[in-house]
């Protein structure tokens, strides 16, 4: 019988929000709505193995580290030495009650090149006996009241451990770790602040250096759109103004081709000036947030040419699924990031309520993200079986990677 997963990330952040990994999220598609994310992956070391061999590591974490879960199956498991030892970073949970054997294997994981992190953990939790051979620990701040957490993040500064607050999911979570001093966050205060402050983002210097160049050596259109395709304030900044009366159009534009054919290269090129000069390294979004979007964005892409629908519309998916994090790049609700961006109704239906096609597909692509157990539903809802979109979702992830952002 074929095993099938599906596929998320969750990015793994410092303390200067500067992306450092993944933890990277199993789900058995044919018990997805019964049992939870953690108990299957732990349950089955041979849909994380599979996968991840199937996959590449490479494609999914880059230059980056993994962090992967692991129950008391896996690892006594010789299936773990397959994985590349320097990028992976093995998660035990709280209850893996620890007996000799287990203590002297994860010992010799780590002087393999395997990183040991404790997740949601108390020193009172059976996990603790790993304390001295873990070099992470995944300290949940809404599992516990405020004061025992911060109690755990000050008692663990004696150990040479690096501690990472996860489930960081309000404004106030994030100033409590970070007035802690904790070393890294995990969690979807990135992806959904609570905070409603507007935030200015600038596109990279280096982009509109490109795009410049460029535009003096009279280059096609597509090489054009390959560089908005990376840099979502660029693309944001152009959709925004091509779309607004100043531009003097009669209809909405969806797609970076289109913007670029009715703006032309001589007006292009003068409003990349002006956006040279006036832009600044201040309010650039982080990594994390970049690539994120990206990935949503070309997953949403794929999902689209998958469907057999034209090349245009699944540009517009793209931009659909790059704008979806409007709301975090700028802290402030998506109903007022979109305010003055003059989208297609189709565009912007998707983004606030998961209207549409596009709309199905962008929830499709949370869920992939977040493990949720709708997924399975979800995806039956549009056609999509497991197998189909553990392919896509590896080359979206593959293809961001490769941009080397």
């Amino acid at each position: 019988m074929t095993v099938s997963a599906f596929l998320g990330r969750q990015p793994v952040l410092n303390r200067n929000q500067q992306l450092i990994g993944y933890e990277l999220l199993f789900r058995q598609s044919a018990s997805a709505t019964e049992a939870g994310l953690y108990a299957e992956l732990n349950a089955d070391t041979d849909v994380l193995v599979n996968t991840l061999n199937h996959m590449g590591t490479c494609w999914l974490i880059g230059n980056k580290l993994a962090f992967i879960n692991v129950g008391e199956s896996m690892i006594g498991s010789d299936f773990l030495e397959l994985l590349p030892p320097r990028r992976v970073v093995l998660e035990i949970p709280s209850k893996f009650v620890p007996s000799n054997e287990s203590l002297s294997r994860v010992r010799h994981l780590r002087s393999l090149g395997f990183g040991v992190a404790l997740d949601d953990f108390s020193f009172d939790a059976p996990s603790a006996a790993f304390l001295e051979l873990a070099n992470y620990v995944k300290l949940d701040i809404q599992s516990v009241d405020l004061q025992t957490f911060q109690s755990r993040a000050v008692r663990l500064r004696s150990y040479p451990v690096i501690r990472i607050a996860k489930r960081v999911e309000t404004y106030e979570h994030y100033h409590v770790s970070r007035d802690l001093g904790v070393d890294g966050y995990q969690g979807y205060y990135f992806a959904k602040p609570e905070t409603l402050s507007a935030k200015v983002i600038h596109p990279s210097f280096n982009n509109i250096l490109k795009l410049l160049n460029l535009l003096r050596q009279d280059a096609p259109l597509k090489e054009l759109e390959a560089i908005l395709k990376i840099d979502i304030a660029l693309s944001f900044k152009l959709l925004r103004y091509v779309n607004s009366a100043a531009a003097g159009l009669n209809s909405v534009i969806s797609s970076f081709l289109h913007a670029l054919t009715v703006l032309g290269y001589k007006r292009l090129y003068r409003w990349l000036t002006l956006l040279l000069v006036t832009s600044s390294e201040q309010g650039q979004m982080s990594a994390a947030l970049q690539k994120t979007a990206i990935c949503r964005a070309r997953m949403m892409e794929l999902l689209a040419l998958e469907l057999a629908l034209p090349a245009e519309i699944a540009d517009s998916f793209f931009i659909t699924g790059m704008f979806s994090l409007l709301d975090v790049i700028f802290d402030m609700p998506m109903v007022l990031a979109l305010e003055h961006l003059n989208l297609p109704d189709e565009m912007y239906s998707a983004l606030m309520v998961y209207a549409g096609r596009s709309g199905a597909c962008l929830e499709l692509v949370f869920a992939m993200e977040a493990g949720k157990d709708n997924l399975p539903q979800l995806a039956l809802n549009l056609g999509f079986d497991a197998d189909v979109l553990n392919v896509l979702h590896a080359n979206a992830l593959s293809w961001v990677e490769e941009l080397s952002l």
